[in-house]
């Protein structure tokens, strides 16, 4: 059971899953400042509904700095509703591009053996950094994070335009509940 949960969560979050947009993402639009991209606390806004997210809600992503100064994604959310259980997966950040800083892989392990390599690619930001648009490179798994926990329905709809433009199905995102006030 614990192999084919496995690489049922491989498939799903490497985007090699039936039904891969066989164009991929576009390039990312703007280079990231590391500084201001990878730490603090992200809200999840909307994602692309997977099996491994089935259920959770009020999802976030941490970047902390882990034993030895290595960066480390911390990806979170509840289970049922805000206040469920938290659902946690985590692993060191490696960039890509650097300079660019725009493409970036995690290092999950699940059930503490399980590896999992996941790449994603920020297509989009805001220029003050108080939201993002990240896709795996197939443009299969889509998701826009914000620094607030509750933005405007305006601010995600001009947000969700942008992916839009880009070439995403709007009606493939999922927006699971938030944080409460």
């Amino acid at each position: 059971m614990i192999n084919r949960f496995a690489l049922i969560a491989m498939l799903l979050l490497s985007g090699c899953a039936a039904g891969t947009v066989s164009q991929g993402a576009p390039e990312p639009l703007k280079p990231i400042d590391p500084a201001r991209f990878f730490t603090g606390r992200w809200y999840e806004m909307a994602r692309t509904p997977m099996s491994l997210t089935n259920g959770c809600v009020a999802g976030t992503t941490d970047f902390i700095t882990g034993p030895a100064g290595v960066l480390v994604e911390r990806d979170a959310c509840r289970k049922g509703s805000p206040a469920g259980p938290e659902k946690v997966f985590e692993g060191p950040v490696s960039v890509l591009n650097p300079g660019e800083n725009t493409e970036f892989t995690v290092h999950y392990v699940f059930y503490g053996v399980i590896p999992l390599i996941a790449t994603y690619w920020v297509l989009d930001r805001a220029d003050d950094y108080s939201w993002f648009i990240v896709s795996t490179p197939s443009f299969h798994n889509v998701a826009i994070l914000d620094r607030d926990p509750r933005p405007s329905a305006a601010a995600l709809a001009a947000i969700t335009a942008r992916l839009t433009a880009m070439g995403y199905d709007e009606s493939k995102l999922e927006f699971p509940p938030h944080f409460p006030n």
